[in-house]
């Protein structure tokens, strides 16, 4: 074999046939590990998805298990009448029980002592049991505290067994009259929730819950061992506060499924490396021949298949013996579904009918032995997709091999459609034939073409209908001979059962007393519709059957093609709806008495769509709460998005759609704008609720905490005014200690020097010394008993006073000094600013800001005192500015109003009139503030309330 002619790289391959088909086993090797990994990863997911499913499935068993009981325990809680007495409680128990299969007794627990159960057989033993006492308390009062059903136990029953007890709290007029309770008994609970159906050879459950007392995990399934290093999963039950576990029994079983497929995989890299190996081997000649054989067939195939593949039929060629696919056409393939390749992995017998495929065989059979030359047949295959397609098979003999048949040719015509309209023919005749007689609907089939010859005799026919309705009712002869012109041809079985008859003619002939309508009126009813042409009428009406009793019907008529105009053949159709109206009425009365109990709720009850949060339903105490009627609301998609609060709206919303994505229930406070204009303080408890896994709504409840949220307000106001309070005591505690130590500690100096001194000017020098200091310590004290003064007079009296009057009169005391430093004061306000002060205060304050504003004038130019009124930030501002010397914030911020704090050289600058000033606006509620620069001037901005 000349290798030559290809590249190198080949060639270097071809020309070393043992390391080429090492190097095939070590590439496939490599493959073969990757599958083996790939399938094993498979598998391990297959298992998490399993187990998934089955928690999954047995999850919503349980949570539908425990709906159920909701309802049950709701409905239960409707019997209790407006005086806490229960109505009817056997009655609706025992409905309840045939409701609900899971359930073993309904109870009614007022005050939290059991005195209602049915069935009492069975269950006396817990009659008048007090479950507001241990060991039943705690898990009774989880009940209570969130105002929902919870599921205590599994619990050892008094009546005996295990069993889980649902309790629904019950209020009145917002206070709690007892329990609406449902008993489970353990093992009813475990088979509804399918538990017992899981396959146990590989997996088992196991189910759990915290003890109340100990907080430790208690299980109460069989098989406790520890399942700590086994694969399990689990999931929370919050109506019980369970926990159900789904353990894998088996860890290794993985490895034992990947180990064959392993060992195949390594055995046939190591046989295709022989195989490259032996096929290396082969002489030059051979390859030779191949190559021009290979361009003969080539040629022929390409005739061939260009008559096979392009065919408007199946065509295959199939081995007689195995029934295997040797050649396909795309057509055959196009009828079923498959590729080539997969088609040529299947047999005839694969794809065939089961029904069909016994008549196939026997066929072939004769075809084989030679018994028959061809045969045809209508034959059903089954598509990959698991559909089934009608065709016509037409099987020929290909090649023999001893006067056998070896293979045969097959052609097949797709008879789908052809096959479907015979069916739905044979099946709409059989329907149509059975529709009448079988019917659950009572049918009758009557002849009004009396009547309609009758009404045109009278003229009647086509006039309107306010004219028609006169004549009948001013001529009630002519209503009578109508009724008794129908005619009755057919009944069915289920009419028959109407009216409690055993035969047409019994039916017939009593006639005149079956078909007694409620009243005249119905029958003019049905007179006018034939006037006015109608071909089907539609009335509420009574009927009586043969043993007296009244039956409330829906009875329609409609007028059989082909009779449309003599009104020959009538279909009349009398569904009984006795039955219904009375669950009507029923339903009605639960709805409005649910309506009614839910409005008592202390909160607004509300329903609305999970993706466009557009409201379904909100309770009357929207009115009571925020003054919008429930019509109000729900008339608009946007209405809760609109109505809340500004501040709150954005993060309100985003917050709602990013729980709601995640079907999460969520809980949190907001405020709304009421009708009136209030803002109301909401507390929103949203629920998701789910409908066959999928989450579909929304549900929740607002509840008004204004109140709350405004004593939570006051009670840090009252704080923060408490620790300020604190922070200037402790501050002045600091001065008072400061100032009379320096005071004492220089009068003790003195009395020191007095006593050491010899001569009587000495002494004289050091009593005038000590009259100084007494002085100053007397002026200590004023200012210490001023400032304390202010802090103490907790009874301030506050007054309605002109701010202008009092700046006016600040002026008129400080008018000298204003004269002789030429001082310009400009007042930028109203005339009838009020403020709410205490009059002392209010002009101290402005004394000290001004006079200091003239005392620390700047001695290169006049004093300018600027004097404005304005708000900001909802707080009325007094603004006192000056062109001065100014204040050097960055070296003195913390002296301007400190005791004794000066800031100049000034010699009258003691330290103490904004000291005081800050302690008056302090005492009124309001603040202080300052800008200044050095040289430019200062501004006092005083915040009043």
């Amino acid at each position: 074999m000349d290798h030559n002619k290809h590249p190198k790289f080949i060639s270097w391959f071809l020309n070393r046939p043992k390391t080429t088909g090492l190097l095939t086993f070590l590439f496939l090797s490599y493959i073969a590990c990757f599958i083996v990994s790939q399938q094993y990863k498979l598998i391990k997911e297959d298992e998490q998805r399993e187990m998934n499913t089955i928690l999954h499935v047995v999850n919503q068993n349980i949570e539908q298990s425990l709906k159920n009981c909701y309802t049950t325990t709701l409905t239960l809680a409707l019997t209790i009448n407006d005086k806490g007495v229960p109505e009817n409680f056997d009655y609706v128990g025992s409905k309840l029980m045939e409701s609900n299969n899971s359930i073993s007794a309904v109870q009614l627990v007022p005050k939290g002592v059991i005195k209602y159960i049915y069935p009492i057989k069975g269950n006396e033993a817990a009659m008048n049991l007090n479950i507001l006492q241990a060991p039943y308390l705690k898990e009774a009062l989880k009940s209570i505290e969130n105002q929902k059903m919870y599921f205590a136990g599994p619990l050892k029953l008094k009546q005996g067994g295990m069993g889980i007890v649902g309790r629904f709290p019950v209020f009145r007029n917002n206070k709690f009259w007892g329990f609406s309770a449902v008993i489970i008994k353990l093992d009813t609970f475990l088979k509804c929730s399918g538990i017992n159906n899981v396959d146990d050879s590989k997996y088992y459950f196991q189910f759990s819950k915290k003890n109340t007392a100990n907080q430790k995990e208690v299980f109460y399934l069989p098989n406790q061992s520890d399942f700590s290093k086994k694969y399990n999963i689990s999931t929370f039950i919050p109506d019980g506060d369970w926990k159900l576990y789904l353990i894998s029994k088996h860890q290794n079983y993985l490895y034992y499924q990947i180990l064959i497929p392993a060992i195949i995989g390594f055995i046939l890299a190591a046989l295709f490396g022989i195989l490259i190996f032996s096929l290396l081997k082969i002489p030059e000649e051979l390859q030779s021949l191949v190559s021009t054989q290979t361009t003969k067939l080539l040629n022929s195939e390409i005739k061939f298949e260009a008559i096979f593949d392009q065919a408007a039929v199946g065509i295959a060629y199939i081995d007689s013996y195995s029934g295997n696919f040797i050649e396909i056409n795309k057509q055959y393939c196009n009828l079923l579904g498959y590729s080539q390749q997969e088609m040529k992995e299947k047999n005839f017998q694969s794809v065939t009918h089961l029904d069909d495929l016994e008549d196939d065989l026997i066929n072939l059979e004769k075809l084989r032995t030679g018994k028959i030359r061809t045969y045809a047949m209508e034959k059903r295959y089954v598509t990959k997709l698991g559909t089934v397609i009608w065709v016509n098979l037409t099987v020929s003999p290909l090649w023999k091999v001893n006067e056998k048949v070896t293979s045969h040719i097959v052609i097949i015509e797709d008879i789908s459609l052809k096959k479907e309209t015979e069916e739905l023919i044979k099946r709409t005749e059989t329907r149509f034939k059975s529709l009448f007689d079988d019917s659950p609907l009572p049918l009758r089939e009557e002849d009004f073409s009396e009547i309609k010859k009758y009404l045109q005799e009278l003229n009647l026919i086509n006039k309107k209908a306010e004219i028609v309705s006169n004549y009948f009712y001013s001529n009630p002869d002519v209503v009578t001979k109508c009724n008794s012109l129908v005619k009755l041809i057919n009944i069915n079985n289920a009419c028959l059962k109407l009216h409690k008859v055993k035969t047409k003619e019994e039916l017939i002939n009593n006639k005149s007393n079956l078909f007694d309508f409620r009243s005249t009126d119905d029958f003019i009813k049905h007179l006018i519709a034939i006037t006015q042409g109608k071909k089907q009428f539609i009335i509420d009406s009574r009927i009586k059957n043969t043993e007296g009793e009244y039956r409330d019907v829906n009875l329609r008529w409609n007028v059989i093609r082909g009779y449309r105009k003599t009104f020959e053949r009538i279909i009349v159709s009398t569904e009984d709806i006795t039955e219904r109206l009375a669950t009507e009425k029923i339903i009605l009365d639960t709805k409005q008495r649910v309506e009614s109990l839910i409005n008592t709720i202390d909160g607004i009850v509300w329903e609305c769509d999970i993706d466009t949060f557009s409201f379904s339903f909100i309770s009357k105490k929207v009115e009571k709460i925020l003054g919008y009627s429930p019509e109000e609301w729900l008339a608009s998609k946007t209405f809760r998005a609109d109505h809340i609060h500004p501040e709150d709206k954005e993060w309100t919303l985003n917050y709602c759609i990013t729980k709601s994505s995640q079907s999460l229930n969520h809980d949190f406070e907001y405020r709304m704008i009421a009708k009136n204009g209030a803002v109301v303080w909401l507390r929103d408890i949203v629920n998701v609720i789910f409908e066959d896994g999928k989450a579909v709504s929304l549900r929740g409840i607002m509840i008004d905490i204004t109140k709350t949220k405004e004593a939570e307000k006051d009670l840090n106001n009252s704080f923060n005014l408490v620790t300020e309070q604190n922070k200037r005591l402790l501050n002045f505690s600091y001065i008072v200690s400061h100032n009379l130590r320096s005071h004492t500690s220089n009068i003790a100096s003195i009395m020191s020097l007095i006593e050491s001194s010899e001569s009587e000017d000495e002494k004289n020098q050091m009593i005038q010394l000590l009259k100084s200091v007494s002085s100053s310590l007397s002026e200590t004290m004023l200012h210490l008993n001023e400032v304390i003064n202010i802090r103490t007079n907790i009874g301030l009296v506050s007054e309605s006073l002109n701010l202008k009057e009092y700046i006016h009169t600040v002026q008129k005391v400080l008018s000298d000094q204003i004269t002789s430093n030429e001082v310009s004061i400009s007042t930028i306000m109203p005339e009838d600013i009020m403020v709410n002060y205490n009059p002392a205060y209010l002009e101290s304050v402005l004394y000290n800001i001004i006079s200091n504003s003239i005392r620390y004038k700047h001695p290169e130019r006049k004093p300018q005192i600027i004097i404005k009124w304005f708000m900001e930030d909802k707080m009325n501002v007094l603004q006192i500015s000056d062109n001065g010397v100014g204040i050097d914030l960055v070296r003195n911020a913390d002296k301007i109003f400190g005791m004794y704090k000066t800031f100049s050289n000034n010699a009258d600058s003691k330290g103490i009139g904004l000291f005081i000033t800050k302690n008056q606006i302090d005492a009124m509620g309001g603040n202080i503030t300052v800008e200044s620069e050095p040289n430019i001037g200062t501004t006092f901005k005083i915040y009043i309330q």
